[in-house]
């Protein structure tokens, strides 16, 4: 298997300019979809829950990155070191909007789902950056000390990072809450529509990131399907635990399942796709198919947990 994910880590993927812009208006107009569901009230209202929310932050911006480091480091003989790394770019990810349906769909506290979506989604501009930077450069060296031979560490731009990720994150999000904020009327005839559109154009965008490399998916899929799995679970076990650990409502607890588990891989995509970020030729063969991948899987694993919890009421702890 690891040497299987080495071959693939030197895979040069075959992305246009044209593609890349593709992305990234996809991405920006999913999150002004977002947007316009989110109102002022939402950042206010982050004040009534504080225990809620600092668990939920905790779980996706602290809790995943450093545990998702710790499966790395300890399975560097397994999983190879562009997987590896994009494991740490999913991770270092904001929340997925698609989250918040799931929330509401599973009986969990869709107010709470929306307010750290929108928490996380306002500060990944700066914690995607750090977390990824921080992370991903303590696994390379610690890797380096461990190996024979040294890995080659990927040279970033941080500052470009996370110019990128205000650009196709920051400013759709600014725009809808501002159309919210003075076209109530318009928002809300085009909240919905938004949502499926949303839905659509993210399968667009996965379809678009995979393009020419379908080949490269057949070959390695089994692969990567499994260690997404495992990290996915990893994933939702994390917001679950943490949320029991703390005692939250039942209902939070299925929130914070759902939102740790439910990664923008979308954003990883256009990063990984940004050729200032990764330089055209770079091998990212193993961390484009892991974040490609998970911005399928989640939408599995998140339904289908979402779905048993549907059929169950919520107990009184």
């Amino acid at each position: 298997m690891y040497e299987s994910l080495l071959q693939l880590d030197n895979v040069h993927i075959n992305f246009s300019a044209h593609g890349m812009q593709i992305v990234n208006i996809v991405l920006a107009f999913i999150m002004f979809g977002v947007a316009l569901g989110l109102k002022l009230e939402v950042f206010k209202k982050v004040l009534h829950s504080p225990k809620s929310i600092f668990v939920g932050l905790l779980s996706q911006l602290v809790a995943l990155p450093f545990l998702t480091f710790v499966i790395v480091v300890v399975c560097k003989n397994i999983i190879s070191p562009m997987v590896a790394m994009g494991m740490l770019l999913v991770a270092s990810c904001p929340g997925g909007n698609i989250s918040n349906f799931m929330t509401q769909f599973s009986k969990g506290n869709a107010e709470l789902s929306v307010s750290l979506t929108a928490v996380t989604t306002t500060l990944s501009p700066l914690t995607t950056p750090f977390n990824f930077a921080f992370w991903g450069g303590l696994y390379v060296n610690i890797a380096n000390s461990m190996a024979q031979t040294a890995l080659h560490p990927l040279h970033i731009d941080i500052w470009q990072m996370l110019e990128t990720v205000f650009i196709l994150l920051g400013i759709p999000l600014v725009l809808g809450i501002c159309c919210t904020k003075f076209l109530p009327t318009f928002s809300q005839k085009m909240q919905k529509p938004m949502q499926y559109l949303s839905i659509f154009f993210f399968f667009v965008l996965v379809a678009v990131s995979f393009g020419n490399n379908f080949s490269i998916f057949i070959k390695y899929i089994p692969y990567i399907f499994v260690i997404v799995l495992l990290h996915n679970l990893v994933a939702l076990a994390t917001g679950y635990g943490l949320a029991s650990l703390f005692k939250l409502p039942i209902a939070n607890r299925r929130t914070l399942t759902i939102e740790t588990g439910i990664q923008n891989s979308g954003l990883g995509l256009a990063l990984l796709f940004n050729p200032t970020i990764f330089p055209q030729g770079t091998a990212i063969g193993g961390m484009l198919l892991v974040t490609a991948w998970w911005a399928i899987w989640h939408i599995v694993s998140g339904l289908t947990i979402a779905t048993y919890w549907s059929k169950k009421e919520i107990k009184t702890i």
